[in-house]
């Protein structure tokens, strides 16, 4: 497992090709409607500003709405001609309560969703930190609040591709190298009471990465007969690149013409490339069994019904 590992990190964090879908050579995106949720700074602020520059409509879905008109403004002042829009979408991951609200919201205004980027996430909080329903708050705002989120927008996205070019409706699932670097075997695992092991909060955070490509894989499943292309990009947030070069992963994982539902891409690596082969192994044979990725979805499920 050592030199798999070491290889992970290697080509996903030192050896990476020159990304291939830029802002220079995204198409046009007039007419586009795409949320991005965790956009007030950092990749999804990047990858918002480059959407927008392409004449998209853009969500930036968060909880502090003055801290989104302040991204807003920057992304609007670098980019003076654009004819883009972004709006500002009220939505706590960490309170599954509150999500439908977000979701009326959203679907009052818009009958189409081209694009969904769960980038949002929680890393390394204090621990002991919860939700507003209780759950440890890294594995709720990482995993179970953009479930229940991508949930209620099923049926606009599958709406959406069935008037849209072919593999053009995605979901992305932001996760991260260190689904390689600091889970458990087998990528994650449940305690003797069903509930997800609580480790340490890196094991912990690195679980909730893992959990987000098994969502991705179980989003693509349910929604492939409509179209809908679902898969995770591994982010390197935590080394020392610009943040737009977390948005060019996102950027060629949400647009990247190579990306369709028959290619089964299930994790895409930095700059924008398809990393399903070098995921660890013994991720990949839990996944390849399917076991846990239909565990992970039913606890899920599980979790958040009484709010869906």
């Amino acid at each position: 497992m050592g030199n798999a590992i070491s290889y992970a990190a290697w080509t996903q964090s030192y050896c990476i090709t020159a990304p291939t879908l830029t802002e220079k050579n995204l198409p046009d995106q007039a007419g586009k409607v795409h949320i991005v949720t965790g956009g007030y700074a950092g990749v999804g602020e990047q990858l918002a500003k480059i959407l927008y520059s392409k004449g998209a409509k853009v969500y930036f879905a968060g909880r502090r709405e003055s801290k989104a008109k302040t991204a807003i403004e920057r992304v609007k002042s670098a980019c003076p001609n654009a004819s883009g829009e972004i709006v500002f979408l009220k939505l706590d991951l960490a309170d599954l309560l509150s999500i439908k609200a977000s979701i009326e919201e959203f679907l009052a205004k818009e009958s189409r969703l081209d694009v969904l980027v769960n980038n949002a996430g929680v890393m390394f909080p204090p621990k002991g930190t919860k939700t507003a329903q209780d759950h440890d708050l890294q594995f709720g705002t990482n995993c179970l609040g953009p479930y229940l989120f991508t949930k209620y927008l099923h049926p606009v996205m599958k709406q959406t591709a069935a008037t849209s070019p072919p593999n053009t409706v995605r979901v992305i699932w932001a996760s991260s190298l260190g689904i390689q670097l600091l889970s458990l075997a087998g990528g994650v695992q449940f305690d003797t009471s069903g509930k997800l092991k609580d480790i340490n909060q890196t094991v912990n955070y690195a679980q909730t990465k893992v959990g987000n490509i098994l969502l991705a894989i179980k989003t693509q499943e349910l929604l492939k007969d409509a179209g809908v292309v679902s898969h995770g990009a591994a982010l390197v947030s935590w080394m020392m690149y610009p943040a737009v070069y977390g948005a060019y992963t996102e950027l060629w994982s949400g647009w990247s013409p190579y990306v369709t539902i028959d290619k089964g891409i299930t994790y895409v690596m930095p700059w924008g490339r398809d990393g399903t082969a070098i995921v660890r192994n013994d991720i990949l044979q839990a996944i390849e069994k399917h076991d846990l990725v239909d565990t992970f979805w039913k606890y899920c499920e599980g979790e958040t019904k009484q709010y869906a």
